[in-house]
């Protein structure tokens, strides 16, 4: 798939399924600015961008704070003068039964997960609207579509982010520019890394295809929607879980 000439922004792409997702793209030729509150592990994934021989910009951002996306979106068009793809992956838990979650853990995941993504959707495509071109993709969760006892405020976030999505292609489709969402199931990453064994094996339990998801199963539907393959695509919450959610 060649994307070559095309610039995109991929937060949370230091580590993890960001960082599968950023390389995804530059594999195809796209130019990364990879956007982490992590500088060091944005650091390394240009690193490995530039290894494929695509660019890369690093950029610390704290993307609840809207004055650092701004900051962040004004460097990346010094860099190239337009942004065609915009991947909000970065995301946070703070897991917590409701009786016991603090206020902090509500909020703060409230603001990286849901409030992050408003920043940089709202910031990014001002300028695609000038364009009349932009591709949107969203990453939310299984979880905001079927809800987990522990996670109230990373459901709430995701279903968010899912309800954010939709809203947000109807008001952009007129100029061109699409927004979806890839909700992901149980994806091997640094963070599912420490959950318990028993665990684990109760989620593999719930997967009709009997193997937990890679960050690169995920960047795939990015790649798909973000190319003309997934032009007429829009409005969509495509789930990447093995078949363990079923609509």
């Amino acid at each position: 798939m060649d994307l070559k000439g095309k610039t995109a922004i991929v937060t949370g792409a230091g580590q993890g399924i960001g960082r599968e997702i950023a390389l995804a793209l530059a594999g195809s030729g796209v130019d990364i600015a990879v956007v982490d509150v992590n500088p060091e592990g944005a650091s390394e994934t240009v690193s490995l961008i530039e290894e494929k021989g695509a660019g890369g910009l690093a950029l610390e951002c704290d993307i609840a704070d809207s004055a650092s996306v701004a900051e962040c979106v004004s460097s990346v068009l010094g860099w190239h003068d337009q942004v065609h793809f915009l991947i909000n992956n970065a995301g946070v838990t703070r897991d917590n039964l409701l009786l016991r979650m603090k206020d902090e853990e509500w909020e703060s995941v409230i603001k990286v997960n849901l409030t992050g993504s408003y920043n940089f959707t709202k910031a990014v495509t001002k300028h695609m609207l000038k364009k009349r071109f932009g591709r949107v993709v969203n990453i939310a969760s299984v979880i905001g579509l079927m809800g987990n006892a522990g996670q109230s405020n990373y459901a709430a976030s995701k279903a968010g982010v899912i309800g954010f999505t939709k809203s947000v292609a109807k008001e952009l489709a007129p100029r061109g520019i699409t927004a979806n969402a890839i909700a992901p199931g149980f994806i091997k990453t640094a963070m599912t890394a420490k959950l318990s064994d028993d665990i684990r094996e109760g989620m593999l339990n719930q997967i009709p295809l009997g193997r937990f998801g890679t960050g690169s199963d995920v960047a795939g539907i990015v790649l798909f929607l973000v190319s003309e393959l997934g032009s007429y695509v829009t409005g969509q919450v495509i789930n990447c879980d093995g078949g363990m959610v079923m609509a």
